[in-house]
């Protein structure tokens, strides 16, 4: 969702507020916590009705178990990726130089190591020539490797099927070893056995620096496709559970600064934004102000434009968030910035109310915006999956013992990732 002009909000709307919550308790303030438990909750109330009861019925672990990817964070090193994508890392927008595939964007960033005789040859993407700048990435565009003095020029279909048969298996891998021959499109190879091995002790694996920097859109997609399968099996466990994750998700989106490598404001004096913002503001202003009507979920066509598009709009605002508060802070009284609130029975210094309130109207209720644009877009999400997979039936489900084990459906979470600050 785009800036929008701030305008009041019916009072009549917050009894109504009121009553979908179902009066649910104070929740910890975070768009992690109490942000994503209020996004997935409301949510439920934009389904098709034929959805909507298996849902509600459900609502409580739904909202309770929105905040689990952040959790999960703390217990495995490659959840962070998912949570975000730094693309200004990459360059300016609008970004056409940044492949919408994931298996381009990882090639685009990779290198394949050939050791061989007692040498290890690094071969790695110089460039993807294709038809101009603005040009989509397709399988006939060539792909210069390049080692030392040597190019090889390699068609990006065949990289992109090496990837996706020999790369993506070993993916969680520390050290992801491919079988040596699968690389006869590069010199040295010459044929191979079982993955690694290959003539003479021979061996290969391959690294990529894209991961890094975020994966968000492209995690999207797929937990897009997950949840379509999870709802064609007909698994009450795994289609709630993928939904409350998708939710969380797809709520990371709509955040600015889930999208700039300023993800905090360090690189401009500003730390702590990142929490400001999508943390205290929702806080102090979510369930006494916003308008929580945001009307019914929606077919959504294209997935995967769908969700570059909701992560290039969050993008377009991270200027205005960060030069907003800087103009605020410069000129707003310093000793009424910060105040001490009491958490869980300790004093924390914490932006103000009065602060950030202004912050909020400076912003002409962007948060907001973001905030009400995530709900539909969460109901959206689950709506399409749910028609994808064939609209079947919900009100015979019903969910077992599982959803009281963390973790049990999802398998394996591995992205490389590193250590953020400001709540990621």
């Amino acid at each position: 969702m785009s800036p929008s002009d701030f305008r009041p909000r019916p009072s009549l709307l917050v009894p109504l507020a009121l009553l979908l919550l179902g009066l649910a308790g104070a929740a910890a303030p975070d768009w992690g916590f109490f942000g994503h438990r209020r996004i997935n909750r409301l949510a439920v109330f934009t389904l098709d009705p034929d959805m909507m009861p298996f849902f509600r019925a459900h609502v409580e672990w739904l909202t309770d178990h929105a905040v689990d990817p952040d959790k999960r964070r703390y217990a495995t090193k490659h959840e962070a990726v998912r949570h975000y994508i730094d693309i200004d890392h990459w360059g300016r927008a609008p970004f056409h130089h940044v492949p919408r595939d994931f298996a381009t964007a990882l090639i685009n960033r990779s290198t394949i190591h050939l050791a061989v005789g007692g040498d290890t040859l690094h071969w790695t993407v110089d460039t993807i020539l294709r038809a101009g700048p603005g040009a989509p990435f397709v399988d006939s565009d060539r792909v210069l490797l390049t080692w030392g003095a040597q190019t090889v020029e390699v068609p990006l279909g065949r990289l992109r099927r090496f990837w996706y048969r020999n790369v993506r298996p070993v993916y969680y891998e520390d050290i992801r070893t491919v079988a040596v021959d699968s690389l006869s499109f590069l010199p040295g190879s010459r044929g191979g056995g079982a993955a690694g091995a290959g003539p003479g002790g021979a061996t290969a694996w391959v690294t990529e620096t894209f991961s890094e920097y975020g994966i968000l859109p492209y995690h999207l997609l797929a937990y897009h496709r997950r949840l379509t399968q999870a709802f064609r099996s007909r698994d009450a466990d795994f289609i709630l559970r993928t939904a409350a994750e998708m939710g969380h998700y797809v709520g990371d989106a709509h955040v600015p600064l889930h999208t700039t490598e300023n993800y905090n404001g360090q690189l401009t004096g500003q730390t702590g934004i990142h929490g400001f913002w999508e943390s205290r503001l929702p806080e102090l202003f979510a369930d006494a102000e916003y308008d929580y009507l945001v009307g019914k979920a929606t077919y959504i066509e294209d997935p995967a434009n769908y969700y570059w598009n909701i992560v290039l709009r969050s993008h377009a605002l991270v200027d205005s968030v960060l030069h907003s508060e800087r103009r605020l802070r410069a000129s707003y009284p310093a000793d009424q910035q910060q105040c001490y609130d009491e958490r869980l029975g300790r004093e924390i210094l914490t932006p103000c109310p009065e602060f950030s309130r202004a912050w909020s109207e400076e912003m002409r209720g962007m948060v907001e915006d973001r905030f009400r644009a995530s709900i539909r877009s969460v109901g959206s999400v689950w709506y399409s999956c749910w028609v994808d997979a064939g609209q079947p039936r919900l009100d015979e489900l019903v969910p077992g013992a599982a959803l009281a084990e963390p973790d049990t459906l999802l398998g394996r979470h591995g992205f490389p990732s590193r250590s953020h600050e400001g709540g990621r």
